[in-house]
């Protein structure tokens, strides 16, 4: 797999305002919610799923993406490589089209599903890392 060229994806985090944060930990020294809470802070609306938690950042928690219903711009995902497939599953149940797996995270079956789908799918790519790089900090 090959993910989108850096001008791509600066366009995409550039025109988002919306991110599902998929593995969101409600424990502020987990990598998810450092990210999260950075994403937070440079303006972004997070959108927490995970179905241990109520609340995490001072939103409430989803248990899975098809229960939510405002529109999502990324799912950033913070799970396995081999959850992926089941994710990619219940992000075709949303309106977002871009699919982001953090640095680690790749499936290729997961790829070729949202591929067909018409998903922009980035995989093995920190959100808070390539943000800095090419909008800034």
């Amino acid at each position: 797999m090959e993910n989108p060229t850096q001008e791509t994806m600066r366009e995409i985090l550039i025109n988002a305002n919306t991110i599902a944060v998929v593995g969101l930990s409600d424990k502020p020294d987990r990598t998810s919610h450092q990210i999260a809470k950075i994403m937070q802070d440079r303006g972004y609306k997070i959108i927490p799923i995970n179905p241990n938690a109520t609340e995490v950042l001072g939103e409430k928690s989803y248990s899975s993406l098809s229960e939510v219903e405002e529109s999502i711009d990324i799912i950033n995902v913070f799970r396995r490589p081999e959850h992926l497939v089941d994710v990619a599953h219940d992000a075709l149940t949303t309106d977002c089209r871009v699919f982001w797996a953090q640095q680690g995270i790749v499936n290729e079956e997961a790829n070729e599903l949202l591929n067909e789908n018409d998903f922009t799918v980035i995989m093995d790519a920190c959100i808070k890392v390539v943000h800095a790089v090419t909008i800034g900090s």
